[in-house]
C-alpha cells in the first residue's frame, strides 16, 4: 500500500481532533489577546528545524496547539488593516473543498465547482447593483486589479501580440499599492501612473483629473484607464464614481474601480456607491466584507469578450470538445489562472446558511461601529479625528503628541493586548487607525479602542 494512504477511520480521527481544537478555540476567542505575546525567535525555535524523514503519525497533530497559540486570533477587537473575520460556516466548507480537490478551471474538471462559482459571481454582482456583470473569484484584490488593468490595456493599447507600450493610468494619490504594481507588471510603466490629488474628503479631485487627462492628450501620450477607489485603505474614501465615469467615457478610457475594501458595503449602503454600474471592471474582496476566510477576491466586468481577448491562450490539451454552453465553459479563457481552487464553495454555503440579509445587517453594524468610534474620539479633547468616516476606517491621534509619540502610543496599545489597531499617514501626519470588518465586534469592543488609547498614553513617555 502507498505509505501516504490513510484509512477513512484515521481521517475521521484527524478531522475530529482538528474540529475539537477549532471549536475550543472559537469558544475562548473573546478572552484571547488581540495579538499573541510572541517573538520571532520563539516562532523560529518552535516551527523551524529539520524535516522529519519518518512520519510522526497522530503525534504530528500535537504541534497544532503551538500554531493556535502563536497565531493572530480573529478577535472581535482586531481592527488592523482591512482583514475580515473568517466566518466559521465558510471555514468548514473550505475543508470539504480541499477534500474534493477540484480544479476550478473548466466545467469538465469540476462541474459543481464551476457552476457554483458562476452562481456566486452572479449573486454578488446583482446584490451590489451590477446585474449582468460576470467575472471570477481570485486570490484577492491585488490579482483582481491586475487582471482588470490587463483588460484595460488590451482594450485600449493591445499588447498580447507585439508587446506592451507605455500607457497612462490615472488614479488618486490615495490609491492602493496594487495599482502601482499592476502598471509595472503589465509593462505600462510605473512612471506612467498619474497620481491625482484628492480633496478634503480624500476623494480624487475631478478638476485635477480632467486637467491631467487634457495635458496628456495634448502631449500625444497614450492613456489607458482611470482607476476609481470604492473605499481607500487609509480612510475609506469613495471617489465620485459618476464623475470619473463621465471623464472616462468622454476620453474613451477604461474605467476600473478598486473596490477591494469597500464595494461590498453596497449591500447595506448602496447610496454610497452611485455609478458603480458604470465601471468596465471592478475588484472586491469577499474575504473582507463578506467575512470569508482567506483567500477570496473577485473581479467583475461587463464585457466577457474583452476578458477572453485578454486571457484566452490555450494548447490543444486544454481545448474543450463540448458544445453545450454550460459544459464547454472555461474560467481559464477569462482569467490569468489555470489551476484554481474551489473558492466559491465557502461563499455559497455561507450565504445559503445565513442568508444575504444577515450579511447586510452585519455590514451595517460595522458602519455603525465606525461612527460610534468617531463620535467617542470627537467627545474626548485629548484625541483628534484626522479624516471623515464614510465607511468603517477611523483615523485619529493623541492631540498633544508628535508623530514619534503617536508611533510609540500605537506600539503600546498593541502590547497591552486588548485591542489591535494599525497606522496610516493622513496629510503627512502619523495616525492611529481602526477598521471595522468583523462580524464578532460589539459596542463594548468599540469603546475599548478609546479606553486603550487613553490608558496606553499614560504609559508612554
Amino acid at each position: 500500500m502507498n505509505p501516504l494512504v490513510i484509512s477513512p477511520e484515521q481521517f475521521h480521527d484527524i478531522v475530529l481532533e482538528i474540529a475539537e481544537l477549532s471549536t475550543d478555540y472559537l469558544r475562548r476567542l473573546d478572552a484571547m489577546p488581540a495579538f499573541p505575546n510572541v517573538t520571532g525567535q520563539q516562532t523560529q525555535e518552535i516551527f523551524s528545524g529539520p524535516v522529519p524523514e519518518e512520519g510522526l503519525g497522530p503525534e504530528a497533530l500535537d504541534a497544532l496547539q503551538h500554531v493556535l497559540a502563536f497565531s493572530r486570533p480573529p478577535s472581535p477587537r482586531f481592527y488592523g488593516y482591512v482583514l475580515g473575520s473568517g466566518e466559521p460556516v465558510a471555514a468548514a466548507a473550505d475543508l470539504l473543498a480541499s477534500i474534493l480537490n477540484q480544479n476550478g478551471t473548466a466545467w469538465r474538471s469540476g462541474p459543481a465547482a464551476i457552476t457554483i462559482e458562476r452562481t456566486v459571481v452572479n449573486w454578488i454582482a446583482t446584490a451590489i447593483g451590477c446585474k449582468g456583470f460576470t467575472g471570477s473569484l481570485t486570490g484577492g484584490g491585488s490579482s483582481a486589479n491586475t487582471m482588470g488593468l490587463a483588460m484595460a490595456r488590451e482594450a485600449k493599447l493591445p499588447a498580447n501580440d507585439d508587446g506592451a507600450q507605455p500607457g497612462i493610468v490615472y488614479a488618486s494619490s490615495e490609491v492602493h499599492m496594487s495599482t502601482g504594481k499592476a502598471v509595472a507588471l503589465l509593462g505600462l510603466g510605473r512612471n506612467n501612473l498619474r497620481l491625482i490629488p484628492v480633496n478634503s474628503r480624500f476623494q480624487m479631485d475631478l478638476d485635477a483629473l480632467k486637467k491631467a487627462v487634457g495635458e496628456d492628450r495634448r502631449a500625444g501620450n497614450k492613456a489607458v484607464a482611470i482607476v476609481g477607489s470604492g473605499g481607500t485603505t487609509n480612510t475609506g474614501a469613495i471617489d465620485d464614481l459618476v464623475g470619473i465615469a463621465q471623464v472616462a467615457h468622454e476620453h474613451d478610457l477604461w474605467f476600473h474601480i478598486d473596490g477591494a475594501y469597500g464595494v461590498l458595503a453596497a449591500l447595506a449602503a448602496p447610496e454610497k456607491f452611485r455609478g458603480i454600474e458604470l465601471a468596465d471592471s471592478l475588484s472586491l474582496d469577499p474575504h473582507k466584507w463578506l467575512y470569508q476566510p482567506l483567500d477570496c477576491g473577485l473581479l467583475l466586468y461587463c464585457d466577457a469578450e474583452i476578458a477572453r481577448k485578454t486571457f484566452a491562450y490555450s494548447g490543444d490539451y486544454t481545448k474543450s470538445l463540448q458544445t453545450d454552453p454550460v459544459e464547454a465553459y472555461s474560467f481559464f479563457e477569462e482569467s490569468q489562472e489555470l489551476s484554481r481552487r474551489f473558492r466559491a464553495l465557502k461563499v455559497w454555503l455561507s450565504i445559503r446558511y445565513h442568508g444575504l440579509e444577515a450579511f447586510r445587517k452585519s455590514i451595517q453594524r460595522d458602519l455603525d461601529h465606525a461612527q460610534l468610534l468617531a463620535e467617542l474620539i470627537r467627545q474626548d479633547s485629548r484625541l483628534e479625528l484626522l479624516a471623515p468616516v464614510p465607511l468603517s476606517a477611523v483615523c485619529w491621534r493623541w492631540r498633544e503628541g508628535d508623530d514619534a509619540f503617536n508611533a510609540r502610543l500605537l506600539k503600546r496599545v498593541i502590547q497591552r493586548g486588548r485591542v489591535y489597531i494599525s497606522n496610516a499617514t493622513i496629510n503627512g501626519r502619523f495616525a492611529l487607525r481602526a477598521c471595522f470588518v468583523n462580524h464578532r465586534t460589539t459596542e463594548a469592543d468599540v469603546r475599548a479602542v478609546v479606553e486603550e488609547t487613553i490608558a496606553a498614553a499614560g504609559e508612554v513617555s
